[in-house]
């Protein structure tokens, strides 16, 4: 019985109970001829026949009533057990687990995340930010956030947050007053400077761009870290150059306890996207945020547009 097709057996009730292979085939969007066919295997395969068949009428045997019985509850406790899954499917609930760089974090979730949640009520929210680049669907994640050159090819990417960013070159006036100001890019390599290292322990080389042209650095540090705070204090305080991202800083450039330096070598770039791997079968909490993320760019665009 290993191999008895489902089907069948659901062809099998559904003319039993009409009592006709045209209505059954009828209400089940069928042909009434896949029908006879279902039936005529299942018959073999038991070894019994299942139904009367005459020109005016279908019947089932004493064989049939009987298997009629037993299918009949076994049938409605599939439809249940499918429904419940259909609900799990359609249903705006559960949690929505998300993988973030922590600039994404810091900078792009926040105010995101709030708004989805306030839509969404019935669904929570984990989001773990680091800057190791992991597999996201191997670690549990639905979807991940990254950059362009992070994104993995047969991944769908999804804009999500500002859709371009910058990085900004800065230092402390008093270590700029001591140390003298960088003119150029390669000026750096000169001076103490402050990093961010991954978690895979290697440093981000600095890349600088104007009018086409892009240099690559990878300087000396006096600290690297992955906390970004750690970096920005270690600059208020005077301890060398920062290259990161431009919201990272604001505060302190806007206030004067740093200074911006090398301003027509900032490197603008694309901003960040949400990555999942398939829109087939998507939990409903990450198909209510694609959703939602797909209509505040609409609206982004539309306000552009009325500009």
């Amino acid at each position: 019985m290993d191999d008895l097709p489902l089907a069948d057996l659901v062809a099998f009730t559904a003319v039993a109970r009409e009592r006709s292979f045209r209505v059954a085939a009828r209400k089940r969007a069928v042909s009434a001829s896949s029908l006879s066919e279902a039936i005529r295997r299942l018959e073999e395969r038991l070894g019994v026949r299942l139904l009367n068949r005459t020109t005016r009428s279908v019947t089932p045997t004493e064989a049939g009533e009987r298997l009629m019985e037993r299918l009949t509850p076994a049938m409605s406790e599939i439809a249940v057990a499918l429904d419940d899954i259909n609900s799990f499917r359609d249903r705006v609930g559960g949690t929505l687990r998300l993988n973030v760089p922590t600039v994404a974090a810091m900078v792009v979730m926040p105010d995101i995340v709030n708004r989805f949640l306030k839509n969404y009520p019935g669904i929570s929210v984990e989001i773990v930010a680091e800057d190791s680049f992991i597999d996201v669907l191997a670690a549990g994640f639905d979807a991940g956030i990254r950059y362009d050159e992070r994104l993995e090819k047969d991944m769908i990417a999804v804009p999500i947050g500002p859709r371009q960013q910058s990085y900004v070159t800065a230092a402390a006036p008093a270590y700029l007053a001591a140390n003298g100001t960088p003119r150029h890019p390669r000026d750096i390599l000169e001076h103490r400077c402050i990093g961010h290292r991954f978690l895979s322990r290697s440093n981000a080389p600095w890349d600088f761009e104007k009018d086409g042209e892009t240099i690559v650095i990878s300087p000396s540090m006096v600290i690297a870290t992955n906390s970004i705070d750690i970096e920005r204090s270690a600059a208020v305080a005077g301890l060398g150059i920062i290259r990161t991202f431009w919201e990272f800083l604001a505060p302190q450039l806007a206030t004067g306890e740093l200074v911006p330096i090398l301003e027509e070598w900032e490197t603008a770039f694309s901003g960040p996207f949400l990555y999942y791997a398939s829109r087939r079968h998507m939990p409903g909490p990450l198909r209510a945020f694609v959703d939602f993320l797909n209509i505040e760019q609409r609206r982004t665009r539309e306000k552009q547009v009325s500009l």
